[in-house]
């Protein structure tokens, strides 16, 4: 199964830097966000990716490119011009980075790269969150209820809408409605199956109008993670992760260092 990953929102405000770099650049760890999105896939199989880029597209597009040089020790010789690699560390990952425009809803950047994706079901998420959904768990779970979309659901951080779910686990019509029994919040993780390319409409977002429509046509069930998801949205979401990193308690670390 492919992932596309929602990578071209506005320059990031979460770091000190004069100039603005995308979002999913930011670093935990000295490693970017999207490659932590991207670790955390790969442990569960997804080795496919579709990077929906937009702002400063050829800093993503330069950092895939250049991968196995920012992951390994170098030997320059300038007279040269020649470059030795030293434990040449890499991934088993395709990675294809679409500019999607730089302000492209989401519905339009998902739109544009329709010829990357082809007809089975994809993964959706934005670079700027890190969890530990089980994407198998979530698969299956799309598999068996045979329905076009199944979004992940999480504990609200404080700065999330909740959702009404019913007990079967699907959206309710109603599910924005502020519901105390009800306490859990869109990830933005989603699987879909190709019938979502009839719900998108050029100029929304993929959590409005596509959403509100499947709901009333009953096509949306939810898969419920009670463990950690964490939105990346301020300064202060970034300096807790990092502490997670660099204390080794990360939740989202489920795969093995090499």
């Amino acid at each position: 199964m492919k992932a596309v990953i929602l990578a071209g929102g506005l320059p990031s405000t979460i770091t000190e830097e004069n100039e603005g770099i995308p979002k999913p650049m930011v670093e935990i760890g000295e490693k970017p966000i999207i490659w932590h999105i991207m670790k955390n896939l790969s442990h569960y199989g997804v080795n496919d990716f579709i990077v929906c880029s937009g702002y400063k597209s050829d800093m993503i597009k330069n950092y895939f490119n250049d991968y196995y040089i920012y992951h390994s020790d170098i030997t320059v010789n300038l007279k040269n011009n020649t470059i030795k690699i030293h434990k040449n560390i890499t991934e088993d990952w395709h990675v294809t980075v679409a500019d999607t425009g730089l302000k492209s809803s989401t519905n339009e950047r998902i739109r544009k790269v329709k010829p990357y994706i082809g007809d089975e079901s994809f993964i959706l998420t934005y670079g700027d969150c890190l969890s530990n959904i089980d994407i198998n768990i979530m698969t299956e779970i799309h598999r068996k209820n045979g329905l076009i979309a199944t979004m992940a659901i999480a504990r609200p951080t404080g700065r999330n809408q909740t959702l009404n779910i019913d007990k079967e686990g699907r959206l309710c019509k109603d599910y924005l409605q502020q519901n105390e029994t009800s306490a859990w919040a869109n990830t933005g993780t989603y699987i879909f199956t190709n019938g979502i390319f009839n719900y998108l409409e050029e100029n929304d977002s993929i959590e409005r109008q596509p959403i509100q429509n499947l709901v009333k046509d009953l096509q949306v069930m939810t898969y419920k993670h009670d463990e950690f998801w964490r939105p990346v949205e301020t300064k202060r979401d970034k300096e807790e992760v990092i502490q997670l990193w660099n204390e080794g308690l990360a939740p989202w670390k489920v795969w093995q260092e090499y």
